[in-house]
């Protein structure tokens, strides 16, 4: 298992604790301290004193994917995971992975998660739609919609496909997951578990890189990670994985980027607008599977209609529920007073049979 820390004092002790802790306890634990300024690295050396599991290595701040990168040079065991250091595992989460990749021998098993929010523990609906019901030993074609499955913690490798796959993280970007669990799932085998693997803590201190969407940063890189996984996706040669990815799953993370878009910066807009072309200017967002709302918002940013995307998003955050329907000659649609859907390609503000 590796563990990369990064100015994680707060969180440590408990994500060593629940690994320590697991009911599958043979365990070969890497903590890679990446230039920690904080207390971690020798939060990290005061467990490796207490228990001959752990092994810690200290590194110059290098990010994410090359502190997995490094902790992969020190594992030495027949399966590989990764542990985030501000999350925690329930205690079974290996004994599950393990044992399913032992019954169906497969590649790796990747099982579902809990975002951790304060005191309550929510599994996602799409996670739970995902990863039910159980499978062994699938390939992508038989399960295209795994691809959304794009976290590196809550999956056990064979270290040996991990090796012949060519596997690695991403160095230097943020949101590294998503070209390597893509390259995982296109090239190997992979068992779906139903049970619950990893709780995701969701911090509210404004560190967590997933609460910097704002930034010209972050937006560049999310673009080039997706980037990345559609080259794989499309090298792998599937049209119906393709599409299934370009609509289902590439698409999956833009509402949280179109809630940005109230007062976002010209260099930001102009970014996003180029993004949304780039990947759906063939075929447009009106065909993905985001919400009514975002498939509007989408085709807005198609359009480059800024003031009008502002206005739908500003609205419907101070709504509070889901957007009014109603009944046109053309069948149902949404319906908001900040947009004239008269100026809106039908298809943008249609609903579909199951949203009625």
């Amino acid at each position: 298992m590796v563990v990369p820390a990064y100015d994680v004092a707060d969180y440590l002790p408990a994500a060593l604790d629940s690994a320590l802790s697991q009911s599958h306890q043979a365990l070969e634990i890497v903590v890679v301290d990446d230039g920690s300024t904080d207390a971690s690295g020798a939060i990290a050396d005061a467990y490796a004193r207490r228990d001959r599991r752990i092994h810690v290595v200290h590194t110059a701040n290098q990010g994410l994917g090359a502190a997995r990168n490094e902790g992969l040079q020190h594992v030495s065991g027949e399966y590989l995971a990764f542990l985030d250091s501000d999350d925690v595992l329930p205690a079974n989460a290996y004994a599950v992975l393990l044992a399913s990749l032992q019954r169906s021998g497969a590649d790796f098993a990747t099982g579902s998660i809990v975002r951790w929010d304060g005191d309550r523990l929510v599994e996602p609906p799409w996670m739970r739609r995902i990863h039910r019901p159980d499978r062994a030993a699938v390939t992508v074609e038989e399960h295209p919609e795994i691809l959304g499955d794009v976290f590196a913690w809550n999956k056990l490798f064979r270290a040996s496909f991990w090796g012949s796959a060519g596997l690695a993280w991403p160095e230097g970007i943020r949101y590294e997951d998503q070209p390597t669990t893509t390259d995982a799932f296109l090239r190997g085998r992979f068992d779906v578990r139903s049970e619950v693997v990893y709780r995701w803590r969701i911090r509210h201190d404004g560190s967590s890189i997933t609460q910097q969407r704002s930034s010209l940063r972050d937006l560049e890189d999310r673009l080039e990670t997706k980037r990345r996984s559609l080259a794989s996706v499309e090298a792998h040669g599937s049209r119906d994985v393709r599409e299934v990815f370009v609509d289902r799953v590439l698409a999956g993370d833009l509402p949280r980027y179109f809630a940005e878009i109230p007062g976002c910066s010209d260099e930001w807009w102009a970014m996003l607008h180029a993004g949304v072309l780039e990947f759906w200017g063939e075929r447009s967002l009106t065909n993905s599977g985001l919400t009514p709302v975002h498939r509007l918002t989408g085709w807005l940013v198609e359009q480059d209609r800024r003031a009008d995307a502002a206005a739908v998003m500003t609205y419907v955050a101070s709504l509070g529920r889901p957007a009014d329907r109603v009944q046109t000659s053309q069948g149902p649609r949404i319906d908001l007073p900040v947009i004239d859907p008269a100026t809106v390609e039908p298809a943008a503000l249609a609903l579909r049979s199951y949203e009625t």
